[in-house]
């Protein structure tokens, strides 16, 4: 129910990963092979006198000195416009806004997700497995979906609480006058850890 690309994600961090790997391997190749850090200096040198030659073959007045490097702090600019709209992209689809309906000059009704999850504090405030509620609402492909974590109280059965969240979402679905997508997370956290066990029946 996000707009991440989750295949674009893995395989950056799977390069990333790559990346940060080999250039560690190399940084202790270096610290602990003679071979190694001569091999190192030896690149870093060739490097640097090959980037002074290629600046001096398109050479631009002061203070600039190159067109190199006017394309190099382009291609820089151009990574960081890029990894801005990546990280821009990542996560979002969340909306407080659950249902709309409008009614032409008559003005339009929106429910507020926070008036979900209000009702569905209240309506498992007394039950003996739940401990926490969260609600959220999301934009899918198939139009805004509901979010409903339950938090549930050590030994609680998975079966009773999966029982009641299917009877407050038919109760929501009435309440809101159709039906929408839900993800239904049963959970566990600190407070299960705390709380005491309540043996499943």
């Amino acid at each position: 129910m996000r707009n991440t690309n989750r295949a674009l994600n893995r395989s950056l961090l799977s390069l990333l990963g790559i990346v940060l790997l080999g250039a560690g391997a190399a940084l202790i190749a270096a610290g602990t092979l003679p071979g190694a850090a001569e091999l190192w200096a030896t690149t870093a040198s060739s490097i640097r006198d090959n980037a002074r030659n290629l600046t001096s073959t398109a050479t631009l007045p002061e203070p600039v000195r190159s067109w190199w490097m006017v394309a190099g702090v382009a291609v820089l600019l151009a990574g960081a416009g890029l990894g801005a709209a990546w990280l821009a992209s990542q996560g979002g689809g969340r909306t407080p806004c659950l249902a709309e309906h409008s009614d032409g000059m008559a003005g339009r009704t929106v429910i507020d997700a926070g008036l979900v999850s209000a009702a569905v504090r209240e309506a498992l405030a007394g039950h003996p497995d739940v401990l926490a509620t969260s609600v959220s609402a999301w934009e899918s492909p198939r139009g805004t979906a509901l979010r409903l974590r339950l938090e549930a109280r050590k030994g609680a059965s998975p079966k009773d609480l999966t029982d009641t969240a299917e009877q407050l979402l038919q109760q929501l679905d009435a309440w809101l006058g159709r039906p929408m997508p839900v993800l239904v997370r049963i959970t566990s956290g600190t407070r299960t850890q705390v709380s005491g066990t309540r043996r499943a029946r």
